[in-house]
């Protein structure tokens, strides 16, 4: 492949999706919708950026019987699989229930995607790449944290841009915002949520957030809902733009097709507002789709 092109790393999940006529009975019943949706932050970003037509590859670790099925599944949406079989452990699972104004809780059983070795992860995968993309999952198991690092600083080694989302406030927390931070500083840039900025820094406030994560990484994109999105570094907040007013359906996924709209732009030599508004667009076309990925909403 001779375009430069996205390699992403992340989950390769199978949502499955939940969503109750009512709140939940403890002990008891309450009648729900229930489908199941290809997922994993980090195969949602691929396929999104698959969508959005840039040339993109993708490495993860699944369960060795649906390796052929996923593989597949990932070159039809016009992604690159580079998946590795795991003999041992199933591929990721992940249910999601959705609250009836579109926001969701999340049980996660990640399984084979807690095994990504550096064996999974070449020296010659960055051959043709001009950015990595991690998706903060990689980050929240000791295997896969170290394959990654070890990856991401033979590529900072090459000139190749790295780009982190931190995916989950909860896994952050549990692993300690200082220590992701520690991880992964020196990244070119870092997607985050106002929720994920929030843990990472202790702050509250968005220009106090920008200025805190530039500390740790050259420029700082800020997620914030419905509100839109800000862009910066560690003098502050220099680029803030709205999001347009849609019907939510579900925001599962949302997050990753933000990073795959500004990643896409940039790929095509779009300057930064115009990536930050592309971004802004795929994020909010997300929210209108059940599941996390273009391809699976319908």
């Amino acid at each position: 492949m001779t375009e430069a092109r996205a390699l992403v790393i992340g989950d390769v999940m199978t949502d499955v999706i939940c969503r109750p006529e009512g709140p939940l009975v403890r002990g008891s019943d309450r009648r729900a919708s229930i489908l199941t949706r290809p997922g994993g932050s980090g195969a949602n970003q691929a396929v999104w950026l698959g969508a959005m037509g840039a040339s993109v590859a993708f490495v993860a670790r699944v369960g060795a019987a649906d390796k052929p099925k996923l593989a597949a599944y990932f070159r039809a949406c016009g992604v690159e699989p580079l998946l590795s079989g795991d003999a041992m452990l199933p591929s990721g699972m992940l249910v999601t229930i959705l609250d009836p104004d579109g926001e969701r809780s999340f049980l996660s059983d990640r399984g084979a995607n807690t095994a990504l070795s550096p064996a999974d992860l070449p020296d010659a995968l960055l051959a043709g790449t001009r950015l990595v993309m991690v998706s903060g999952y990689a980050f929240f198991a000791e295997a896969p944290r170290a394959a990654v690092m070890g990856f991401c600083l033979r590529a900072r080694e090459k000139n190749v841009a790295i780009m982190v989302d931190p995916a989950s406030v909860g896994f952050l927390h549990d692993v300690g915002p200082d220590n992701f931070l520690r991880w992964t500083a020196g990244a070119e840039r870092i997607f985050a949520n106002t929720s994920e900025a929030e843990a990472l820094t202790g702050s509250a406030m968005l220009d106090v957030q920008m200025r805190r994560l530039g500390e740790f990484y050259a420029r700082v994109v800020i997620k914030c809902g419905a509100a839109g999105a800000v862009l910066g570094d560690r003098t502050g907040i220099k680029l803030s733009l709205p999001a347009p007013k849609v019907e939510v359906v579900d925001t599962t996924g949302a997050g990753d097709a933000f990073a795959a709209g500004f990643v896409a732009a940039e790929l095509l030599g779009a300057g930064t507002e115009e990536c930050l508004r592309r971004a802004i667009a795929a994020g909010s076309e997300a929210v209108k789709l059940l599941g996390g990925q273009p391809s699976s909403g319908g």
